[in-house]
């Protein structure tokens, strides 16, 4: 391998998998009867761990919540993750690419998941509405920035 190839920026994806799905119903069957219309509650987390060094594993983890009349319908909690070679690039720039483009490509698999889970479990599916990651990730570097360190 020459010099130029070992400088060359890298940025792939390895691997897209499911790494994690709960469902739960605890008040199943009794809670098909109910008529009302449920209140969804989402929540959505990142995460990034280095596996060796250029390989990093990105995971966006949804929880999704439906209550009717104070009793939980379901609880979904999924993980999906990829696999990214990131090499040669420079070091200012890692952390926008694990906070807004490899969240980008994981996250339709997210949808995809937890619409096809909830749907499967007998209720009407949950579309999760696209996410800004970039601004996702702008905020909490300002509020980063702005939180004093102890």
């Amino acid at each position: 391998m020459s010099e130029s190839d070992q400088a060359t920026p890298v940025f792939a994806i390895q691997r897209v998998y499911l790494k994690d799905l709960s469902l739960e119903q605890p008040n199943s069957p009794g809670i098909f009867t109910v008529q009302d219309t449920p209140s969804v509650d989402i929540k959505l987390g990142l995460g990034a761990e280095h596996i060796v060094p250029g390989i990093m594993e990105v995971t966006v983890t949804a929880t999704i919540t439906a209550t009717v009349q104070d009793k939980t319908l379901y609880l979904v909690e999924v993980k999906q993750a990829a696999i990214f070679e990131i090499r040669n690039i420079p070091e200012e720039h890692i952390d926008p690419i694990i906070g807004i483009q490899c969240p980008q490509i994981i996250y339709p698999y997210l949808r995809a998941n937890v619409a096809d889970v909830i749907q499967r479990a007998g209720f009407a599916p949950v579309h999760l509405t696209e996410i800004n990651f970039q601004s996702m990730y702008e905020q909490q570097r300002a509020h980063a920035q702005s939180t004093p360190t102890q």
